[in-house]
């Protein structure tokens, strides 16, 4: 612990974000940074707990407690306060391969139940560890480390979101031969094509992409597993195989006039734009939501990332309908730390929304009942109603229409964003996987080992949808026990 007094004599402090009515005229990301010096205050902050949570990774109350991957965050907050940069990315980087996206994108559960948090604003952790990548990446520091020596064992990745690059990263570093299979045209998922370009560069994952590729890890891109490359030629080809797939199977909304063109799922809307982006095609994204009214249903991260893309479009204007009560403004007494806080706030597509439209576009404890039609067949408008929750006969929460509150909001384009419902179900069934009452394919956490003998699940495919951090955790698990089941051994952590 660098200085004992730190949390007492330097308050909180993040670098600013470029101006809400800036940043929606471009696709750059939007956070600035902070100068060294006031890093180091921020490392300096960090108590160096006599039992630090931030680093647990539990599950509490069905929620994230801590860094699910294990960083060791008070010892690079130490180094920082210290000014020995080198050193705390060398830290860093021994729990995660990805720094540069979790210190993006990540909700930063360490600082959800950072110690100091109890009392007073937590630590900074999310913007230090960016902070410290993003310089090991400035000084030359992040080269391709290539393996000394080949086991000759062969590996297949089906998937390269975060859950398939962790996994080929750590069985490539084992001394395999790893093969990662993408269907789309750009290796990286979820975080090339699922979060926008101004959350997170698409610059910055082709970088990692490419030292990973001097590494020795072979892409193939337009490749689907059990479409254009056969299910069971997989098994034959590779020693092993580990399925990150992803949950991308999207939860519908089957109510009247669902069937309305302008309809779209959030994850058609946002892979469609970010491509549009990166090939820069004449006149944007073929989904647009250039002079529209625009309704996004459901919340979380991605009715988010829907919101920020349609500021960026130039909507006329915007509503974001959630089913569930707006959160509390502080920690509620059911809530207790080290949990995650679910208090109230702005992301940066509410605050966009609001900087133009002057208010918060969520409106909470609504439901759409039905879609309404223009005589084109597009749809023109969202009926709603609000909600309350009660229990049924069996005891479960249920929401319930309140009668007297129905609205007909305008809309020319609406975006589903209500979560996923599991794993794309085709290849699974070609291998003959296994799937939990969830549809994921069925793999015991820390095991991760299929019914198929040499055959792995990792990620939003085992688990159902999650965090970016829990598919790096579990990717990087499934290599481990993939190495294990290779070489009867394994030195993967």
């Amino acid at each position: 612990m660098g200085k004992p007094t730190g949390f007492i004599e330097y308050l909180r402090e993040l670098p600013l974000d470029r101006t809400a009515l800036e940043r929606i005229r471009d696709w750059n990301e939007f956070h600035l940074h902070l100068d060294e010096k006031k890093l180091q205050d921020q490392g300096a902050r960090c108590m160096d707990c006599g039992i630090p949570f931030c680093h647990t990774g539990t599950l509490i109350s069905g929620m994230a407690s801590g860094c699910p991957i294990n960083n060791l965050i008070p010892e690079w907050n130490d180094l920082v306060f210290r000014g020995l940069w080198r050193e705390a990315l060398e830290r860093l980087h021994k729990t995660n391969n990805f720094p540069e996206f979790t210190g993006r994108v990540c909700p930063a559960p360490c600082e959800g139940s950072c110690v100091l948090g109890i009392s007073n604003p937590p630590v900074t952790i999310k913007n230090i560890e960016c902070s410290i990548v993003d310089k090991g990446w400035e000084e030359g520091w992040v080269v391709a480390e290539p393996p000394a020596v080949r086991t000759g064992k062969k590996v297949a990745v089906v998937g390269s979101g975060p859950a398939g690059l962790s996994a080929a990263a750590q069985l490539n570093r084992a001394g395999h031969w790893v093969t990662v299979f993408e269907r789309a045209d750009r290796v990286g998922g979820l975080l090339m094509y699922g979060i926008p370009n101004m959350k997170l560069d698409k610059g910055t994952v082709q970088r990692r992409v490419d030292l990973l590729a001097k590494e020795g890890v072979t892409f193939l891109t337009n490749t689907e597993v059990g479409r254009n490359y056969p299910a069971e030629k997989l098994l034959q080809e590779f020693d092993a195989v580990v399925l990150c797939t992803g949950a991308t199977k999207p939860r519908d909304l089957p109510i009247e006039g669902r069937s309305l063109k302008g309809i779209h799922f959030a994850m058609e809307f946002l892979h469609a734009n970010t491509r549009s982006v990166l090939d820069k095609v004449a006149g944007g994204s073929p989904i647009n939501a250039l002079g529209k009214d625009v309704v996004v249903i459901g919340g979380g991260d991605t009715g988010t990332d829907c919101v920020g893309t349609s500021m960026r479009h130039g909507c006329q204007s915007l509503v974001q309908v959630e089913i569930l009560p707006r959160p509390a403004q502080e920690r509620a007494k059911d809530n207790p730390w080290p949990e995650w806080p679910k208090v109230y706030k702005m992301d940066y597509g509410q605050e966009e929304a609001a900087a133009k439209f002057g208010a918060d576009p969520r409106v909470y404890l609504t439901t759409a009942t039905k879609f309404e039609g223009d005589e084109t067949g597009h749809v023109k408008a969202v009926h709603t109603v609000e909600v309350t929750w009660t229990k049924n006969e069996k005891g479960q929460f249920v929401p319930q229409p309140v009668a007297g509150t129905e609205k007909v909001r305008p809309a020319q384009l609406v975006l589903l964003a209500m979560g996923f419902l599991g794993p794309e179900q085709p290849l699974l069934e070609q291998l003959g996987v296994e799937r939990d009452p969830r549809s994921n394919a069925k793999a015991e956490h820390n095991k991760f080992a299929t019914n198929l003998k040499g055959v792995f699940a990792a990620g939003d495919a085992r688990r159902g949808q999650s965090l970016v951090v829990w598919a790096f955790n579990e990717g990087r698990g499934a290599a481990r026990e993939c190495d294990r089941y290779l070489m009867g051994r394994t030195n993967l952590p």
